[in-house]
């Protein structure tokens, strides 16, 4: 990997963001990367929990607007473009489709799409030094990165519209309170809260995390009947499985339970 750092211990994969001279800035290699990454994360029998930060004092600060491959699809005309988006489209959906839980973990500035890799994620922790902003209008762009999805489902309709519009940047209290971030910590706490967080994700069961993940995304786009027809059939295999009789267990037994994705 030439734009990223990928550490794994005891299930938690942490993918740190390595361009730092530019605070993260995703290039073509790096979007490439990302999927690359994720695509293994999503074949792999041991990974339980995703944790994605950036380097030095910034978490990412967008696409590379500079960088050479992005340039060269670009002058591509409308092909080479719409190529160079649906890769950052695949990047996305990628991230968005993981079974695991995924955390972001963001120490510094996160613009643009930046913003919405930290958003994509599951739960978002952010250091007291964090920064967000819908950069795009600033840049004579519209958004992108699933923003135009996530953003109205995490904040509401109006005020993505105010962040998206203004481009206006907030810092990690702001986020925290209208609902963009999960907790903001101190920032030399952050990684350890970061993983903190990741080792009682990745102790809960994972089949069982991983269904009521995909249970609450499509939990916008189906009626009240078939959600609770998707639940009830869940719960029938849940029953079926060795996590479920071991978590029973270890309640009876009143000690914690042993988890194995079985």
């Amino acid at each position: 990997m030439e734009t990223l750092l990928v550490d794994r211990d005891a299930g938690i994969v942490t993918v740190t963001l390595h361009r730092p001279e530019k605070k993260n800035a995703i290039n073509g290699r790096m979007w490439r990367e990302l999927i690359e990454v994720f695509d293994e994360i999503e074949d792999s029998t041991d990974a339980r929990v995703l944790v994605i930060t950036g380097a030095g004092d910034g978490f990412c600060s967008g696409a590379d607007l500079t960088d050479a491959d992005n340039a060269e699809n670009l002058q591509g005309g409308v092909g080479g473009a719409l190529r160079s988006m649906r890769l950052v489209g695949r990047a996305a959906l990628r991230l968005h489709e993981l079974s695991i839980p995924t955390i972001a973990a963001v120490n510094g500035v996160a613009a643009g799409a930046g913003c919405n890799l930290a958003l994509g994620c599951d739960l978002v922790l952010a250091s007291d030094r964090a920064r967000f902003t819908e950069i795009f209008s600033q840049r004579g762009l519209s958004i992108d990165f699933g923003g135009s999805w996530l953003l109205p489902r995490l904040i509401g309709l109006h005020r993505a519209k105010e962040l998206v519009f203004l481009g206006d940047i907030i810092d990690a209290a702001e986020a925290e309170r209208i609902g963009l971030v999960n907790r903001v910590v101190a920032h030399a706490e952050l990684t350890e809260a970061a993983h903190g967080l990741a080792r009682r994700l990745a102790a809960l069961p994972p089949v069982q995390l991983s269904i009521s993940k995909r249970l609450l995304h499509q939990s916008l786009s189906v009626s009240m009947a078939d959600a609770l027809e998707f639940e009830d059939v869940a719960q029938v295999m849940n029953f079926q499985s060795e996590d479920t009789a071991e978590a029973v267990a270890a309640f009876v037994q009143k000690r914690p339970p042993r988890f194995t994705g079985r």
